[in-house]
């Protein structure tokens, strides 16, 4: 799935706007020392990546940084590091990422939700007690 590029600005414009909310706020909550070398990439730049990412239909995270980022979204996103030090960076994100998501991202609650029932199978019926229901 190809992103317009006005859409990857606007969700790099609310992720940023985001982080700077965000670091402002938990920085007096944060225990220990900072670190002494701020990474290449910055927080705001690798959660439009993830975002991108699962919401875009990609199957790999290594082929979609790769071949798409590096390649295709260059002039927007011009400092990239290498694939093994933007996993590393992923880690620190999550927590931030999920709260954005979470804040920015959902709509409204309408009132109405949707169930499914169909049960998931995840091991033979023998292995499961009447205990487990």
């Amino acid at each position: 799935m190809q992103f317009i590029k006005n859409q990857v600005a606007e969700i790099f414009y609310l992720t940023d706007e985001f982080c700077k909310e965000f670091s402002t706020y938990f920085e007096k909550h944060l225990t220990g020392n900072a670190p002494k070398k701020k990474p290449k990439m910055s927080e705001s730049k690798i959660i439009p990546l993830l975002v991108l990412f699962y919401f875009g239909g990609f199957r790999k995270l290594n082929h979609f940084y790769l071949f798409y980022v590096k390649q295709h979204l260059k002039q927007g996103f011009p400092n990239t590091v290498s694939y093994n030090r933007f996993v590393e960076l992923t880690h620190k994100v999550y927590m931030p990422m999920t709260l954005f998501l979470k804040i920015c991202c959902l709509g409204e609650c309408t009132g109405i939700s949707f169930v499914d029932p169909t049960p998931i199978r995840i091991c033979k019926n023998k292995r499961i007690t009447k205990q487990d229901f």
